[in-house]
């Protein structure tokens, strides 16, 4: 195929350089085979060109492959360094101050590199009252802490954070002690462009404090949309922007970018410089915006396409936007292959390829002519030169305009220019509405493979929330430009208006999160979207039958008729990895779901502890959701303890649980909040005590705890657990909560305890649980244990280790295997865990 035939020629290229750089994360390549076999094919496609275009076109295509391959091999990560420390030993560190300090409730973080390309991210706890240090980037410091490597969540479809971190070149936590010092060392270090970047990032930031002074919401939400600083943005203030798909309007972003530049070229514009001198000044102080923010990837691919846009200004050539984005892409992925896997990459260009190759054809063909039509409808010699279609439809617009004026008696002039600017402004509306539409099904895919959620009120609510921030940011670039609470006030108002906007359309939204969708899904979702991208330009008829299936496929992919990936006839139990806490699924044999807890994490002093993570949103859900689970039947909170009911609010908006189990707890702000979600999502609140027999799925429950007259104390407590006991043919589960010996003591003295093949230890295997009396009578085969890697607790305890050893009990702990699955058919067991890649292997202890 000759390169001037196709349409967009960088496309196919940047096709062919992508597919190299996934092949390579799946297929091991050699270094010297990958860069032979790449010259091999350059060199056939320079000798074919000249008897067949066509080979040497592909030829060409095959080498870009290996040269993705190769980008992608010279871009593997480094060796990771290692710190010659214990997890608890505390050591002096020095290094050098390379992002400046984001202040949270109660702690303050910094990241400093203690090496090239070793860098540890720090944590300080502070006293109430107590001030962060005044640290500022390129200083160079030193203090004291205990280092930690950073470890993921260590289950099927969790984010791989310490491979994202590794990217960044972090690799540690550095914990200091409540009140710990940080000495600035008098030697200076970093570069001093980052020195005058950090510098105007934090001057900015402490502007919008003074701007917005006493309005916490306004300052977290104004620094997260003008200077990319999500460190006081509160979860529940975004959560209606994420559930309506308008988020990208609320991080800094392309569109963010694009603003930006839009202003500065009007601003230039205005002051009489030439179109080239604004761009360059444009695209100059767009990437300082760039690295400003934050260096994002999707400001630096906006910045570059605004570079690319310049140059070919510049040359005085018409860019084409599939063009430009192939040309954009290629570059990014130069320099970052990785970046190809990551969800912004793909959004982004998903994003922009949709309105390039469906929603731009489309609109060509519809609302462009009348758009073009619209403008200067007073000059009537223009008619002539247009399309018969437009020249009808500008003559309408007369006629209607010469009528208002008959009955009105305004003047003509002024009824037709109010007609031209709604004519405008409708057609600006389908406009949005047709981009938005196509976005929203273009981007389907990863969004439910990625975030689990496919938005259907965002159609409308982006047509509206899109320009109301569009506007709110250059105004609010003047009140950080001028420090005028003049320009201050009205970018808050659209803030304001904005959120609102969101909040009506969160309430109409449906409350579905989409599961992991099935390969041949994944595969015939692609398919049917290249055919409707290619139909729009090339085969009309295609056209229908293309969107037919893709419409069909959005509609499967986003009510998922599937059924959860459970095994009929088996009852299994699988301990999450959510740190220090619990959280347990149950899945009967018969199909009916149960999940215990759902993590969070440990309170200190009565203290609630604030964290960016919610276990059961980020960590718990997206485990379920890769097992094709939509919906729980039961969810059981054992007691009011945050590490396991904090994720809980979560399950129940993203499973929606026909019941709630709670048992005998004392009245706190904690469960009175987790009843009254439930309620107000349709679950049942059902108090659970001792003799309580449930027939569930074809399994058996007894509640063995609390007792009946068990009174609790005033604060929740760890003996307020409910204990659980599920018999399924011939073996048992028994889960124990957080248990602990005076509680055990109650169980043994009213007889419920037996036998039991699988106990789930009560209170992370801490010292006051798993007593000699209680595994005497209980004589577990399998001993599970939920906890964290190198917890403060120093969970599980040696002595109750040492007690279940002398039982003989086989002990699977999380911090060590991450998930770990235990199944029976009522004969049998089976244990996976994820250590072992999940691969199934026997328990082949005689006594089972």
């Amino acid at each position: 195929m000759p390169f001037r035939a196709i349409r967009d020629p960088l496309l196919p290229p940047l096709v062919a350089f992508a597919a190299g750089i996934a092949l390579a994360h799946f297929v091991w390549f050699g270094f010297r085979e990958t860069i032979a076999a790449g010259a091999a094919l350059a060199g056939l496609a320079m000798l074919a060109w000249r008897r067949s275009r066509v080979l040497g076109y592909a030829a060409a295509l095959l080498a870009l492959i290996f040269a993705g391959v190769l980008t992608a091999l010279l871009h593997q990560p480094r060796r990771i360094p290692k710190i010659d420390s214990g997890s608890e030993e505390t050591v002096l560190l020095s290094g050098c101050v390379t992002e400046p300090p984001e202040f949270y409730e109660g702690r303050d973080q910094f990241t400093v590199d203690l090496a090239p390309h070793a860098r540890a991210r720090v944590t300080l706890h502070l006293r109430d009252g107590e001030n962060p240090p005044a640290l500022a980037y390129g200083q160079q410091v030193e203090f004291a802490a205990r280092v930690r490597g950073i470890h993921n969540f260590r289950n099927p479809g969790a984010f791989d954070f310490s491979a994202w971190s590794a990217e960044r070149d972090i690799y540690w936590n550095a914990l200091m002690h409540t009140g710990g010092t940080v000495t600035v060392l008098p030697k200076r270090c970093g570069s001093a462009l980052m020195r005058m970047v950090y510098g105007a990032r934090t001057a900015a930031l402490r502007r919008i404090e003074k701007l917005y002074a006493g309005d916490s919401y306004a300052i977290g939400m104004m620094q997260g949309l003008l200077v990319g600083d999500s460190t006081k943005i509160e979860k529940v203030w975004t959560e209606d922007f994420r559930r309506t798909g308008t988020f990208h309007t609320l991080v800094v972003s392309g569109l963010h970018v694009s603003v930006l530049a839009g202003f500065l070229l009007v601003l230039l514009r205005i002051c009489a410089i030439g179109e080239i001198p604004a761009l360059a000044v444009t695209c100059a102080l767009t990437w300082f915006y760039a690295l400003m923010t934050g260096w994002h990837a999707p400001a630096i691919r906006a910045a570059g396409g605004l570079s690319l846009y310049m140059l070919a200004r510049f040359m005085y050539r018409r860019g084409r936007v599939l063009n430009l984005l192939a040309a954009v892409a290629f570059a990014y992925l130069l320099l970052d292959p990785a970046g190809l896997l990551e969800a912004s990459f793909q959004l982004t260009f998903l994003s922009v390829a949709a309105i390039g190759a469906m929603a731009a054809p489309l609109l060509e063909a519809t609302s462009r002519p009348f758009a073009l039509a619209a403008r200067d409808l007073e000059d009537e010699g223009k008619d002539p030169r247009l399309d018969p279609k437009q020249a009808a439809w500008r003559t309408e617009m007369r006629l209607l305009a010469e009528t208002t004026t008959y009955w009105t008696r305004l003047p003509e002039k002024w009824i037709l220019r109010a007609i031209a600017a709604g004519a405008r402004l409708t057609l600006y509306a389908y406009d949005s509405m047709v981009i938005s539409t196509v976005v929203q099904v273009g981007v389907a895919l990863p969004m439910a493979v990625y975030f689990h959620r496919i938005s259907l009120s965002g159609l409308s609510a982006n047509i509206l929330i899109v320009p109301l921030l569009a506007l709110a940011m250059p105004v609010g670039f003047l009140a950080l430009f001028t420090g005028w609470r003049l320009f201050a006030a009205p970018a808050e108002f659209l803030l304001t208006i904005s959120r609102q906007v969101a909040s009506w359309h969160a309430r109409l939204e449906p409350s579905l999160r989409v599961p992991d969708p099935p390969l041949w899904l994944s595969i015939a979702s692609v398919a049917a979207l290249l055919a409707l991208a290619f139909s729009m330009r090339r085969r009309a008829l295609l056209r229908w039958p293309a969107l037919a299936a893709v419409l069909g496929l959005f509609a499967i992919l986003l009510f998922y008729p599937f059924a959860p990936r459970t095994d009929a006839g088996v009852l299994e139990l699988s301990a999450i990895d959510v740190g220090q806490g619990d959280s347990l699924l149950v899945a009967f044999p018969k199909g009916p779901l149960m999940l215990v807890d759902g993590g969070g994490f440990p309170s200190f002093g009565g203290k609630p502890r604030k964290s960016k993570i919610d276990t059961g949103e980020d960590v718990v859900s997206p485990w379920l959701w890769t097992r094709e689970i939509r919906r729980i039947d039961v969810v059981v909170a054992t007691h009011g303890h945050e590490d396991h009911t904090g994720g809980l609010a979560a399950i129940i908006d993203n499973f929606h649980p026909a019941e709630l189990w709670i048992g005998a707890h004392p009245r706190s702000a904690v469960y009175d909040a987790l009843e009254a979600h439930a309620r107000a999502n349709g679950a049942r609140v059902i108090e659970r005590k001792a003799g309580d027999k449930i027939d569930i799925g074809g399994a058996e429950i007894r509640v063995l705890a609390p007792a009946a007259d068990y009174v609790p104390d005033d604060q929740p407590g760890n003996n307020d657990s409910l204990v659980l006991r599920i018999h399924y043919g011939q073996k048992t589960f028994l889960l124990e909560g957080d248990a602990e010996a005076p509680a055990e003591e109650r169980m043994l003295a009213d007889g419920t305890l037996g036998p039991t093949d699988v106990l789930k230890v009560g209170h992370h295997g801490s010292r006051t649980s798993s007593t000699n009396p209680f595994l005497d009578i209980v004589q577990p085969k399998v001993a599970v244990i939920s906890d964290g890697i190198d917890n403060l607790f120093h969970h599980p305890h040696q002595q109750a280790l040492d007690r279940l050893a002398a039982h003989r009990a086989r002990i699977l702990r999380t911090d060590k295997l991450g998930l770990i699955t235990v199944r029976t058919d009522g004969r049998r067991i089976w244990i996976e865990d994820w250590a072992d890649d999940m691969q199934p292997y026997l328990l082949a202890a005689p006594r089972l």
